[in-house]
């Protein structure tokens, strides 16, 4: 995990996004290339095209498919989601400022990587 970004539920993925590019290219130059749902729009997609030489690429469904199927990309991200949600404190969402569950996220993450260095 490089960056974590909570923001409030009124703003959209794609604004979120925006926000956590420009962070996260001054802290990370060598990043080329983010794996993306399918609800980021456009004009995300080539703002950071443009402005940050990073390709955003949307993981969707393949053409055809109906019901539950594994998607490589995706599935690291929900498996972490999963992993992190063992996490009492995240489980609970507690937090009153956004701050402090980006906080929360950052240490449920680095106590997973403890876990798994230390075995």
């Amino acid at each position: 995990m490089l960056r974590v970004l909570v923001h409030t539920a009124d703003i959209q993925d794609s604004e979120g996004a925006a926000w956590l590019l420009a962070d996260v290219c001054h802290a990370f130059p060598d990043l080329q290339h983010i794996w993306v749902n399918t609800g980021y729009k456009e004009w995300v997609i080539q703002t950071a095209k443009t402005s940050y030489a990073i390709t955003l690429e949307q993981v969707a469904k393949p053409a055809g498919q109906s019901g539950f199927a594994v998607q490589p990309q995706r599935w690291v991200i929900e498996r972490t989601f999963a992993w992190l949600g063992r996490s009492r404190r995240l489980r609970t969402d507690d937090e009153r400022l956004p701050e402090n569950s980006e906080s929360v996220v950052y240490i449920g993450a680095i106590r997973l990587m403890l876990r798994r260095l230390t075995k």
